[in-house]
């Protein structure tokens, strides 16, 4: 039986030559971003909260687009800093072995940790633009919110009038195929897949470990929870992420 340790973890980097690393919400709670399902999660501290992140709700129910334009400006994004565990994955893209950051975030925090751009694959879209629902233009996030601090509660596409929404994925809304086909193409090409702060529940996110396995990759995780996936990794570390991802690089 295979040790699901740190020390086993870091046998497994020092091995890899070609690295995807797959993160979820919980790299960015030591940035101080809230996670969903943890134990402070966002849901699971207001379950009525998930109403905001439901594509049809947001559409039909003005009430809850009013709401979510007030949570936006008071997401923590904006004053989020990355830190160590971020840089770490920098760290093996300047190595040369880090090839592909499959990220459900929005935050764009590995970006600003130096992460270069084509490296950084964003499965759930970005927080800091907004796009319409109905003719597809995108703006930014900042000018919307400004809108926003002028009274307007609901502020509508200045191209169409059409509904705006953060350019993210919501619950009942569609990957975009070109994203997904590149984070497939990714766990495909890794000799390691790196899973990091994910729950691994969200599909199709989870099932890139499945695709890199089936393509002969190894697995790790690194998660606070028990993951539906940690039978069929080759790893599991359960360390805070900001100590475990710099320990993990510096053993190269």
């Amino acid at each position: 039986m295979t040790a699901k340790n740190a020390d086993a973890a870091a046998d497994l980097v020092r091995g890899a030559v070609t690295i995807t690393a797959l993160c979820g919400a919980g790299i960015s709670t030591d940035s101080g971003i809230p996670d969903f399902r943890g134990p402070q999660g966002v849901w699971t501290q207001n379950p009525a909260a998930q109403q905001m992140f439901t594509l049809q709700n947001y559409v039909s129910d003005r009430e809850v687009r009013v709401r979510s334009w007030r949570s936006r400006r008071q997401h923590a994004a904006w004053t989020a800093e990355p830190h160590a565990g971020h840089r770490a994955l920098v760290e093996l893209e300047q190595q040369g072995r880090l090839t592909a950051i499959v990220t459900q975030n929005i935050d764009e925090l590995q970006q600003r940790a130096g992460s270069s751009a084509e490296v950084v694959i964003e499965l759930h879209g970005t927080v800091w633009q907004v796009e319409c629902l109905g003719c597809g233009d995108r703006s930014s996030m900042a000018a919307a919110l400004e809108r926003v601090d002028a009274g307007e509660d609901d502020p509508a596409c200045l191209r169409c009038g059409g509904i705006l929404k953060s350019a993210t994925i919501s619950f009942g809304q569609r990957l975009d195929r070109t994203v997904l086909a590149a984070a497939v193409k990714a766990a495909r090409a890794a000799d390691l897949l790196l899973a990091v702060g994910t729950s691994l529940q969200v599909q199709p996110a989870a099932w890139l470990c499945d695709v890199a396995k089936d393509s002969g990759a190894r697995l790790i995780v690194v998660n606070a929870q028990p993951t539906p996936y940690d039978e069929l990794a080759d790893a599991v570390v359960r360390d805070p992420i900001s100590e475990v991802l710099p320990s993990l690089v510096s053993t190269r």
